[in-house]
């Protein structure tokens, strides 16, 4: 996965509490729900690359299942 870009974001105090609320209500952190909000724009106005890299998921990763016997790792 290629390095993701920092950028400083400037916003109204009321609009970065709005932003806030809504991402705790879905679960999100303030950051993941302004990608989240700018994606779903770009991708309304027909501009969303189609090269962009899907969201990262967050969160703890799923437990690897343990192999059955007999079956090989891949190469």
């Amino acid at each position: 996965m290629t390095e993701r870009k920092k950028v400083l974001l400037r916003l109204d105090p009321a609009v970065h509490d709005a932003l806030a609320r809504w991402a705790a209500d879905e679960l999100r952190s303030t950051n993941a729900q302004i990608e989240f909000v700018l994606r779903r724009a770009l991708a309304d106005a027909g501009r969303l690359p189609g090269n962009a890299g899907r969201i990262p998921r967050r969160g703890r990763p799923p437990k690897e299942r343990p192999k059955p016997d007999g079956e090989a790792e891949p190469a």
